[in-house]
């Protein structure tokens, strides 16, 4: 294992990636062009294949995220009325009203999914007059975001129609409403037979397993990821240095011998040599312990699709 003063590398292998690209600010006009600066960061992967977001474990506070920046830039008692670019969000698992779990931001305000969107790929369809009753959860380039209670691997960003970047939970787009005044608000739930508060794994809130409609394979952990976050130290801990690798087919990692979990939605194979040679072990879905297959500190090159 590294020494935890190593520098955080994030060198992504995907050709032509694309760093986020758009501008914006709180409703007060606080938030700066810069994101303040984290303790440490793993980068995320976003729909679009760029990976210029920081995620950061814990919640805001906990990062001291600046005050009338980022969530907490549009108070309580102040509803949402148009889409905001912020250069930090918060992503909780919380219970708001009768939905246990729902995902909630950095005030405390509940976030939503739509049914007429879809997961995968990632795409929202409410633009216009629907994006000013449902704002989406949109970031600047280069943003951070907290999450408490959310899985690392079921967070990401989607491009919009007009060229923002809105945040996704397990591929879904994800928005407020308008009518929810106060934390803890579900005001939007249900509306429509189309809009559900979104759970930390992107399936609808207050909405049972029986009665929702299976998700589609796609959808699934199943398929084949295509980026991963390599952790130096076990449960995807912040205290050590992580680095990113994405593409397709074979990827030697920048820092080999080094990773002890592993945070991806998706199947991946893992090599103990470069160039995808040695002993391989297929994975599923996140591996908080490596050791616990035998695969601590051995990986050298891992295969996408």
């Amino acid at each position: 294992m590294l020494s935890k003063n190593t520098a955080f590398f994030a060198s992504f292998a995907a050709a032509g990636a694309l760093l986020l690209s758009a501008c914006g600010g709180g409703d007060d006009g606080s938030d700066a062009a810069k994101a303040p600066d984290a303790k440490s960061s793993n980068s995320a992967p976003a729909a679009d294949g760029s990976m210029d977001l920081a995620l950061k474990s814990g919640t805001a506070a906990q990062n001291d995220a600046p005050k009338k920046t980022g969530d907490w830039a549009n108070p309580p008692g102040k509803p949402a009325t148009k889409p905001v670019q912020r250069k930090w969000v918060q992503l909780s698992a919380a219970k708001a009203g009768a939905l246990d779990p729902v995902v909630v931001n950095g005030s405390g305000f509940t976030l939503y999914r739509f049914d007429k969107d879809t997961a995968s790929p990632s795409k929202s369809t409410c633009n216009g007059a629907c994006a000013t009753t449902w704002p989406p959860v949109l970031v600047d380039p280069g943003s951070k975001i907290f999450v408490d209670g959310v899985r690392p691997s079921d967070v990401g960003v989607v491009k919009r129609d007009d060229g923002t970047r809105q945040v996704t939970v397990g591929g879904w787009p994800v928005y407020r409403f308008s009518k929810d005044l106060k934390p803890g608000d579900t005001n939007g739930q249900g509306v429509g037979g189309t809009w559900f508060g979104v759970q930390p794994g992107g399936q609808k809130s207050g909405v049972p397993a029986d009665a929702a409609p299976a998700e589609t394979p796609d959808a699934a952990q199943a398929a084949p990821a295509s980026s991963a976050i390599l952790f130096d130290d076990a449960n995807f801990s912040d205290n050590g240095p992580a680095q990113g690798v994405a593409g397709a087919g074979c990827q030697n990692v920048a820092r080999p011998e080094v990773t002890s979990s592993i945070s991806v939605s998706g199947s991946m194979k893992l090599w103990t040599g470069a160039d995808c040679k040695g002993t391989s072990k297929v994975i599923n879905g996140d591996v908080a312990d490596l050791s616990s297959i035998g695969f601590d500190n051995k990986i050298r090159s891992v295969a996408f699709g």
